[in-house]
């Protein structure tokens, strides 16, 4: 593989910015309709099997596959995943189902991403927040937040072939590729501290995991190609994380990667971000 090369975009989607009240913003990016290729490529294939044995391999990243086209409608996607302060304001709205601890978050710090969240409490964050706007927030489907995380690129990360500590939060001092080794900072980092990619999203690797609305599947033998998110009644106790963590090997931050706890896991690397579909004319350019 070549040496790291950070791409830099001139970011021309639009954006929309929502109220939450006390002063609190939820700003999101347009992410425009388009059809992409989901999954491992040949390439990542190669690398994972020079860094682990062919179980390790077969078990934890053949997953990924098969890769397959897919066609992903427009929506909003959160800028950064939610932060800790936007958490506290949706959390004082009024319940919907379920309780919702105001200050779950192991690494304090209102800008520092919220953490310590089910895909439950997720959820009900969604809820209590389209309750409030009258929009339909929700959690983003698989598709949509592979798409919106490789922004059109095709490598293993948005910024490229490999990865390093001055571009995204994750266990710093392991590899991928041509990548060196860096920070490894043991926590959380505040939204927005790294790059973007091209349609204007940051954090998406590392930092913290985020949840998305899919149900878990061994692989993508049947998945949906219309960017909807896959559900099946049968496994609602294990739902689908993406991106990787602060506490993570850079080959468990690409924008395939994908990982199944279940669904009531709080830890403190895992939070979220919101997706939205917004009326059109209150979008305004960045």
């Amino acid at each position: 593989m070549n040496n790291l090369t950070l791409h830099r975009y001139q970011r021309t989607n639009k954006r929309y910015t929502e109220d939450l009240g006390d002063g609190v913003k939820l700003p999101l990016m347009l992410i425009p309709s388009g059809q992409f290729w989901m999954g491992q490529t040949e390439a990542e294939a190669a690398e994972l099997k020079r860094q682990v044995d062919e179980s390790t391999y077969k078990n934890a990243y053949a997953r990924e596959l098969p890769r397959h086209q897919a066609t992903v409608p427009s929506f909003f996607m959160g800028k950064y995943p939610i932060t800790q302060v936007q958490w506290r304001v949706v959390a004082g709205c009024p319940r919907i189902n379920i309780k919702l601890d105001p200050d779950p978050s192991n690494f304090k710090g209102d800008n520092r991403p919220v953490e310590r969240v089910s895909w439950d409490d997720a959820t009900e964050f969604c809820q209590r927040l389209s309750a409030q706007t009258s929009k339909a927030y929700r959690l983003p489907s698989e598709a949509e937040w592979e798409y919106a995380c490789r922004a059109g690129t095709e490598t293993p990360f948005h910024f490229g072939e490999t990865l390093t500590a001055e571009l995204a939060n994750y266990q710093g001092t392991e590899t991928f590729g041509d990548g060196a080794k860096g920070e490894y900072r043991q926590k959380t980092t505040e939204v927005g501290s790294f790059p973007a990619n091209r349609w204007g999203l940051r954090d998406l690797h590392g930092n913290v995991w985020e949840w998305c609305e899919d149900d878990f599947h061994d692989s993508y033998e049947g998945a949906p190609i219309d960017g909807r998110a896959w559900i099946d009644a049968e496994r609602k106790n294990v739902r689908v994380l993406r991106g990787g963590s602060w506490y993570d090997y850079p080959k468990n931050c690409r924008s395939t990667y994908r990982y199944g706890p279940y669904a009531e896991n709080r830890d403190s690397d895992i939070g979220f971000r919101v997706c939205c579909t917004a009326p059109q004319k209150q979008a305004t350019a960045p």
